[in-house]
């Protein structure tokens, strides 16, 4: 591990260590002041969250970079929205450097037990699936947790400061406590039953057997023991050490309430699975879209692919401003048909031959834009193309519905005064995860086996996504650095599951094609096609005119179900924008989620 391996860094060190202020307010105080778009310069950091997004912009004016900001804001996340993200997840780390103009990523996806088969997820009495309420509150959902790794290697590889240091202000936070908002109480409320069901997740999140209330200060000391363990021993504590066979521990004993009719089943993990987790680097996606790079995140992920392709199709028509009708039933197509791809080839390299050069090769991409009529929908499922065989992406056919995925993620964005930018999606799946927390250690633990297929999408058909011991089950998290002449000109992301690709890909296409500044283009109503007869879509786009032209043109909505709040939305993104003279512009949610917080170091007058 570095210890402080810059003179920058061991100034950041020394005046942590004899502590400086973070910035985090002290016991009693308010959150810090939240703001949906700030523009400056010297870095900016933009999340779901004011504690989060103070913690990076706080580590940028030590003098840390933007990895080290975004690890430690990505701790701080794992405190003010854990049931979103934290120790017990994993995800996928974009990072652009800026003196070798290069792009890297990290896959610290979670992994499955080296125990589980095809079948694990089908009840041998019935034959059939296990019903998927059973399956997401159970040891069986839960995967080998990549957090800790990704953020061990992205600080090795990129970062200025061990992680004793990027930890500290979130173990400040944890013990101190964070003001509980509308959204933490409504999404604590949403899981109430479950977490009720679980001895150590009640105490933690239902303090009192009561849901935490709106102005009250949520403490987890268990938490900020746990991220005093890790920077105290490091990540071998959770992946040889004794928090790791409290994890196992608990995954294979789920420590279920007298008082539960809930059927959590035990897990498969072992120590060895823990021990054998690596975060892996991996080559990014890359497409160009409109004379711009855009980078993404490969499998197993299916974001940088979908997204890369869906672009691909769109750079066969003219979308703008002009006629919004017509780009939004372009965008539309191109997403319906890149999903129909994405369920059938994408998934662990590792296990699958994932044909990824061909999926993102522009002619495929003609092959399947010719199913587009600028006036009618195609009928849904769309049968998938073969990358493998080009020039029958126009062959008819009818393919198979959306395979489910949980929607509760979270992402952040940061950049430095360097130039150096990261785009950092993490997750526990669900929203509050399994439901089951580690006993005393202040974590909720994932349920992202549940990205599996149970079964076969298609009988007699290949599926790629089914589970085995070791693989990593295919994600939709797409973090995107977009570069022009080699530059970063935006870095985005999203929560979302499978939403997460169509809210990257609008918000492109809103910035790129048609027009809008980058925070109109993240407030704009969503609509999410995922090959399906329904497109997911939010009231504000079911209100708006475009709407009814669309249905004329065969088009069919739905509204979006609720996720994260009782209301229904589609993501929730942040994203970057950098302008000439090293200005950058951060954006956040204005409204969903409860609105976002976007930072900059020195905001422009």
């Amino acid at each position: 591990m570095k210890v402080c391996a810059s003179l920058l860094a061991t100034v950041w060190c020394v005046t942590a260590a004899v502590g400086v202020p973070s910035g985090v307010p002290s016991p009693g105080g308010q959150p810090p002041a939240k703001a949906a778009v700030a523009v400056g310069s010297g870095g900016a950091v933009s999340s779901v969250n004011p504690y989060a997004s103070q913690v990076g912009i706080d580590v940028l004016r030590r003098g840390g970079n933007a990895v080290d900001a975004a690890v430690a804001t990505a701790a701080a996340l794992g405190v003010v929205e854990p049931y979103s993200a934290g120790i017990g997840g994993g995800g996928y780390f974009v990072y652009y450097d800026a003196r070798t103009h290069q792009v890297h990523t990290i896959d610290g996806r979670e992994t499955a037990p080296a125990a589980m088969r095809p079948d694990s997820f089908v009840d041998p009495s019935t034959g059939q699936p296990v019903p998927f309420d059973q399956a997401v509150n159970s040891g069986l959902s839960v995967g080998v947790p990549g957090t800790p790794a990704t953020w061990q290697r992205a600080l090795s590889e990129w970062g200025t400061i061990p992680l004793s240091s990027a930890l500290r202000p979130a173990t400040r936070i944890a013990d101190e406590g964070f003001v509980v908002n509308n959204e933490f109480q409504a999404q604590t409320k949403m899981n109430e039953a479950r977490f009720r069901d679980i001895i150590p997740t009640a105490e933690l999140f239902l303090p009192g057997g009561q849901l935490p209330k709106v102005g009250s200060r949520f403490r987890n000391p268990d938490l900020a023991s746990t991220y005093r363990l890790l920077a105290r021993d490091g990540v071998d504590a959770l992946y040889r050490g004794v928090l790791g066979q409290d994890v196992v521990q608990t995954v294979q004993h789920p420590p279920v309430a007298a008082s539960s009719d809930r059927t959590f089943r035990p897990g498969l993990m072992q120590t060895g699975d823990l021990a054998r987790y690596q975060a892996l680097d991996r080559e990014p996606t890359r497409s160009q879209y409109r004379g711009l790079d855009v980078y993404g995140i490969a499998p197993s992920s299916s974001g940088g692919t979908t997204v890369g392709e869906a672009l691909n199709i769109l750079g066969n028509f003219p979308l703008s401003s002009g006629d919004r009708v017509q780009a939004l039933q372009y965008y539309l197509e191109a997403s319906r048909i890149a999903f129909a791809d994405r369920n059938r080839w994408v998934g662990d390299p590792a296990f699958s031959a994932v044909p990824q050069e061909g999926l993102l090769s522009a002619a495929f991409a003609r092959d399947r834009a010719c199913l587009i009529s600028p006036a009618s929908a195609l009928p849904s499922p769309v049968a998938p193309g073969d990358p493998k065989s080009p020039g029958r992406g126009c062959a008819p056919g009818r393919g198979t519905d959306e395979p489910y995925e949980g929607t509760s993620t979270t992402h952040l964005v940061a950049a430095d005064r360097w130039g150096n930018v990261v785009s950092y999606t993490l997750t526990i799946e669900q929203t509050g995860g399994s439901a089951i927390t580690v006993p005393h250690r202040g974590f909720l633990l994932n349920n992202e086996l549940t990205d599996f297929s149970f079964k076969p999408v298609a009988a007699g058909v290949p599926d790629p996504n089914l589970p085995a011991g070791g693989k990593r089950p295919r994600s939709s998290m797409s973090p995107t650095v977009v570069l022009r002449g080699g530059t970063p000109l935006l870095a985005v992301g999203s929560p979302g599951g499978a939403t997460i690709i169509t809210t990257v890909l609008q918000t492109l296409v809103n910035r790129l094609d048609l027009g809008m500044s980058l925070p109109d283009a993240i407030a704009a109503p969503r609509a999410s096609q995922r090959n399906g007869a329904k497109t997911d879509a939010e009231p504000a786009f079911l209100d708006s005119p475009e709407r009814a032209q669309l249905e004329k043109r065969g088009q069919s909505f739905t509204l979006a179900p609720m996720t994260f709040t009782p209301t229904p939305e589609i993501g929730a993104a942040v994203g970057l924008e950098f302008r000439p003279g090293g200005v950058i512009q951060a954006a956040a949610e204005p409204r969903r989620r409860g609105g976002g917080s976007a930072m900059v170091v020195l905001p422009s007058p």
